[in-house]
């Protein structure tokens, strides 16, 4: 049986990262993205780099570049990785170009791409994924992996095992629905890191911004109740103990959460990058989706409204917050 074909749409730090390992382990691949991005690669080529591997650099000849959801004609997989904001620009572009069988795979943040994708996609096979590891673009070309973890997807042979024999670590899941809110806990931490200008672990290491993170959970876990949502368990500590797990002093927090902290030093959030290259952040599909569902079930989510706020004023004018500032900031103590 022929080994398929992937197209990568938005090649970003992760569509580059999937399909950079997927074109090291010798599958043809198309990477789609932004003009400058891809420029880049033309230029410089794609370094692999983290997760305790050594890098593997691909030459710019072994690249197969593309601006345009063209470059997806002919793929037997499509790996969807655009901002949220984007998705159902792309699924509609995809609609007149996807092969007969074709297999879309949304990879993205936030909850609702792969449902903005089968509606705009009807009889086509539209999986759910998701990435819970960090993924950040170190320096122009080069992707870096800042810490370990396994993908995961629904069920789909040739897709696992072609990421598998690329080297990443796999787990099929039939309750996507309960990951995706799970990782969405997670990923409230993405603009907590983006306002504190820090690297991941040392971020995480200080107790008051992991209590911004805490009081943002907590608000998401309450909308979860209300919403009848029960995240799955993706780590060692069940997703409605975080909260407190988080506030503990830094020293018990080291302790109790070591592998949280098993973080590569260079790691940053996605939504910190955004804001470091002047780019739209996906804040309205993380923060924005607890407070939306709050209003839904007659709720609100002040921390994660406030937070929020704060990201939009940061993608017109910049500032880093100290960990004892934001948590002020959104707990309402300072107001």
């Amino acid at each position: 049986m022929p080994q398929p074909r992937f197209a990568v749409l938005g090649a970003g730090s992760i569509g580059c990262h999937l399909g950079g390992h997927l074109l090291a382990a010798g599958h043809d691949v198309t990477l789609i993205g932004r003009p400058a991005a891809m420029a880049v690669l033309a230029g410089r080529g794609l370094t692999l780099s983290g997760s305790g591997r050594p890098p593997v650099h691909l030459p710019p000849d072994r690249l197969a570049l593309a601006t345009g959801p063209e470059g997806a004609a002919g793929a037997d997989y499509v790996l969807v990785t655009v901002k949220s904001a984007a998705t159902a620009a792309a699924a509609r572009e995809l609609a007149a170009l996807l092969a007969p069988g074709a297999v879309v795979v949304s990879f993205q943040n936030g909850l609702h791409n792969p449902a903005a994708l089968r509606a705009a996609l009807p009889g086509r096979t539209v999986l759910a994924g998701m990435v819970p590891y960090n993924v950040v673009t170190s320096e122009p070309g080069t992707v870096h992996q800042g810490m370990p973890g396994s993908l995961m997807v629904e069920p789909d042979g040739t897709l696992v095992t072609a990421l598998r024999g690329a080297g990443l670590a796999v787990e099929p899941r039939t309750d996507m629905p309960a990951v995706q809110h799970a990782k969405l806990l997670m990923n409230l931490n993405n603009a907590v890191n983006a306002l504190s200008g820090l690297p991941l672990r040392e971020q995480l290491g200080r107790r008051a911004y992991r209590r911004c993170l805490a009081l943002c959970q907590r608000e998401a876990l309450a909308v979860y109740r209300a919403a009848g949502v029960t995240p799955a368990r993706l780590g060692p500590t069940p997703p409605a103990v975080t909260p407190y797990v988080l506030g503990l002093p830094d020293a018990v927090f080291r302790r109790v959460a070591a592998a949280s902290l098993r973080i590569d030093a260079r790691a940053r959030s996605s939504m910190w990058e955004d804001l470091q290259r002047g780019r739209p952040t996906e804040i309205d599909a993380l923060q924005g989706e607890i407070v939306a569902l709050a209003a839904a079930h007659g709720l609100t989510a002040p921390a994660n409204a406030r937070l929020a706020a704060l990201v939009r004023e940061a993608e017109r004018a910049p500032r880093t917050w100290a960990g004892p500032e934001l948590y002020a900031e959104i707990s309402g103590s300072r107001r």
